[in-house]
């Protein structure tokens, strides 16, 4: 499972039709792009599809903007019909935004996260008058004692937690990959990404704590931080795994992920992992961002770690691969290849992470649950659930299964039993000597680099840190190719892919800075817009109102109550919220994933 923390300013995401296939989604795609063609900017504001949060102090500095212009919901408004990128707004949003700029005021600004916009996953516990709902209706209404410690950090540094992303249900850890799809759940739709239609958004597939960022990331344009697994918090936080989840951010540009890490980063109590960094202080991260960075640094290729997932749709993103190893090579950095991994059986971590992650969602889930203060549906373990899910008739079984947790309930061994340990010992015995730590020290080197669709398997198990920054996108003759469902598009023209930098753990510094070099020198996010960006900018926030928000309060309201109306069926015409956020916000935000 992965958390993230998104900045909500630029990137928009996707989600809530239930169309049968891309073919029928493209009419309706064609129509809302012809309405909302990109328009350019004006001075002197930045657009919103570009802006960074360095440039929004700027003109918070100077009296340009203020926190309570920024947290607008224009530009969700605009896409929500393709996109549906937010599951639910903050209906204290606004007020917080005025109480910030209050502060700012008076002399009192709390960091560079003073007055940005938030969005954090439905499986991060907020309290405050936002669900969350691990994308299920079992947990609507369900309330905590205490929030998640991350969120808590957002706010005292002066973040507005804007509201809520939409993500797979339950971290992808419900159905066979045939029975649904990336980003579905019962309480937010059907995530979308931005770059074609009908686009898979990616996401965990195995309910792993770094596919939910990474991948994602990758196929949304932007930078995903899939930190050490004990760097941040994971208190309050609906979980998979204790020994795989993790919580971190996801974001236009590297400078602004690092900020975001800077602020979920330290030790917390409640979570005993984070005990164990070495550090009496968080580093500041953004110090880390040194367009230098590759100059006389070791990288490592394992050619073996890549090879295993071959198929021929990836032949493009293999040649932008080569590529970039030209470009780091070119800017002084040593690139060794052919570091393999001693042992390397996809299939045997496969076996042995089912066990594990099925053993730690039954025991963790149980103990999330005891802590609700409210609990409608008194669900309080995962037969509960999956007795809900079965008799609700939102949550779509059988048409979407619950083959997962069947398998869990049958185990009949926990995550304390033997079995359980013994596979967990396994993993991390491929995943550090015989893996990434092996190659790392053998042949001294300071990072690993591989393309991200083939990064992230062995630094799950471990826990080690990883970086995703923008790489590429599929070229125009791509053939388009279905997910197993046969709902969405996995592999199509302009759909993105990203290169990763794995390291050591605590190595974020390192990472963070051969990411930031990285995407200096090659900006390859902006070489390609999504095919859906909305049209709002700032020049626009003082003759556009809010708006009120709906009698559900949260939820925010439908792109049908503010465009023309597509041609629509029964299905797409019922009233959907805005969701997503496994993906990129184009405007202007931030995610916590």
């Amino acid at each position: 499972m992965y958390l993230v923390v998104s900045l909500l300013l630029g990137l928009l995401y996707v989600s809530s039709f239930h169309p049968s296939s891309a073919a029928e989604y493209q009419p309706q795609f064609e129509l809302l792009t012809k309405q909302h063609a990109i328009k350019p900017h004006e001075p002197p504001f930045p657009s919103l599809d570009e802006i960074t949060i360095d440039q929004i102090h700027r003109l918070f500095d100077d009296g340009s903007l203020t926190s309570e212009h920024l947290a607008y919901l224009n530009r969700a408004r605009e896409v929500n019909e393709i996109l549906h990128a937010v599951g639910e707004i903050n209906p204290d949003a606004l007020a917080i935004a005025r109480s910030l700029d209050a502060e700012r005021a008076a002399g009192d600004v709390r960091g560079p996260l003073h007055g940005v916009p938030i969005l954090v996953k439905d499986n991060i516990a907020t309290q405050d008058r936002m669900n969350t709902t691990s994308g299920s209706y079992a947990l609507l209404g369900a309330t905590v004692a205490r929030e998640a410690t991350v969120v808590t950090k957002l706010r005292d540094a002066g973040a507005i937690v804007l509201g809520k992303a939409t993500m797979g249900e339950w971290a992808q850890c419900r159905s066979r990959k045939a029975s649904s799809s990336h980003g579905w759940s019962a309480y937010g739709g059907q995530v979308l990404g931005a770059y074609y239609p009908q686009q898979d958004p990616s996401g965990s597939s195995s309910g792993s704590a770094v596919a939910v960022i990474v991948l994602p990331g990758e196929r949304s344009n932007i930078v995903g931080i899939k930190p050490t697994l004990g760097l941040t918090s994971r208190s309050m936080v609906i979980p998979i795994s204790l020994r795989q989840d993790t919580v971190g951010p996801m974001a236009r540009t590297v400078k602004d992920a690092a900020y975001i890490l800077s602020a979920l980063a330290g030790k917390d109590n409640y979570d005993n992992w984070t005990l164990a960094q070495p550090f009496r202080e968080t580093p500041n991260y953004v110090k880390s961002c040194k367009a230098s960075a590759f100059k006389n640094t070791r990288l490592g290729v394992p050619r073996n770690g890549i090879d295993y997932y071959l198929e021929d749709y990836h032949k493009p993103i293999m040649a932008a691969f080569e590529d970039a190893l030209q470009i780091i090579s070119g800017a002084g950095a040593s690139v060794v290849d052919k570091t393999n991994f001693a042992v390397f059986d996809p299939p045997a971590f496969d076996r042995n992470s089912s066990i594990v992650l099925d053993t730690d969602f039954v025991a963790g889930l149980a103990d999330y649950l005891a802590q609700l203060t409210k609990n409608p549906n008194n669900v309080r373990n995962l037969d509960d659930i999956t007795r809900y899910t079965k008799s609700d008739p939102r949550e779509e079984y059988p048409h979407r299964d619950t083959y997962v947790w069947d398998r869990e309930l049958t185990r009949n061994i926990t995550n304390e039993s033997p079995e359980s340990w013994a596979a967990y010992q396994s993993n991390l015995l491929m995943a550090e000597e015989q893996g990434v730590l092996g190659v790392l020290d053998r042949y001294k080197l300071d990072a690993l680099v591989m393309p991200t669709f083939a990064s992230f398997h062995l630094p799950a198990i471990a826990g080690l840190p990883i970086v995703t920054v923008p790489l590429g996108f599929f070229p125009a003759e791509t053939k388009s190719t279905m997910n197993l469902k046969g709902t969405l598009v996995s592999v199509g023209p302009g759909i993105p892919f990203g290169i990763a930098f794995i390291g050591r753990r605590w190595s974020e510094e390192t990472l963070i800075s051969l990411a930031y070099a990285f995407e200096q020198r090659t900006q390859s996010r902006r070489k390609r817009k999504p095919l859906v960006s909305p049209t709002f900018e700032l020049e626009n926030r003082m003759y556009q109102s809010i708006g009120a928000p709906n009698a559900h309060a949260t939820r925010y309201p439908s792109v049908k109550e503010s465009v023309p109306k597509p041609t629509t069926n029964a299905i797409r015409s019922r009233y959907t919220k805005v969701q997503g956020w496994t993906w990129s916000f184009y405007g202007y935000f931030s995610s916590l994933f």
